[in-house]
């Protein structure tokens, strides 16, 4: 495969309704992309570990991953006027199932995970006096998200 752009990759929001289930339909008009003004998503997943050696073999610690919390990380500009801006913004003094949303990434090969994920860290507008508002959040999936792979 080809090197890709992270351009090509999308990230998607929708709201979360408390004891939903099940995110919108992929092709809802629930969704709203998160794209505008932002030049750069960071990776920051978590992953718990734990090492422990075993009689079995020499007694080398093995690695064994015990959890994945997967991470996003967009940072950008801050437009009011763009509706994934405006949601996460809204969610700026909310707290417990107020910071839910639905996050959905289409990879640059097609494929799709989606999942309820936790909106953390608000930046809607701060900076110097003499740059544009800055824009940043963190989007954390509250579990693995469902793949769906390219049809």
């Amino acid at each position: 495969m080809a090197r890709q752009k992270n351009a090509k990759r999308e990230h998607w929001l929708a709201p979360y309704v408390d004891g939903q289930d099940t995110a919108p339909e992929v092709a809802s008009k629930d969704w709203v992309r998160l794209a505008k003004w932002i030049n750069t998503i960071g990776d920051d997943s978590n992953e718990e570990t734990e090492e422990e050696g075993f009689y079995d073999g020499d007694g080398t610690p093995e690695t064994t991953v015990m959890s994945v919390a997967g991470a996003y990380t967009p940072e950008g500009y801050y437009d009011a006027e763009d509706k994934a801006h405006k949601m996460i913004a809204d969610m700026k003094y909310l707290t417990g199932n107020g910071r839910k949303v639905w996050h959905k990434v289409v990879q640059t090969n097609g494929d799709t995970f989606v999942g309820k994920a936790t909106v953390t860290d608000i930046i809607a507008g701060a900076g110097d006096a003499v740059t544009y508002e800055e824009f940043s959040c963190t989007i954390t999936f509250d579990q693995a998200p469902t793949k769906t792979p390219k049809s």
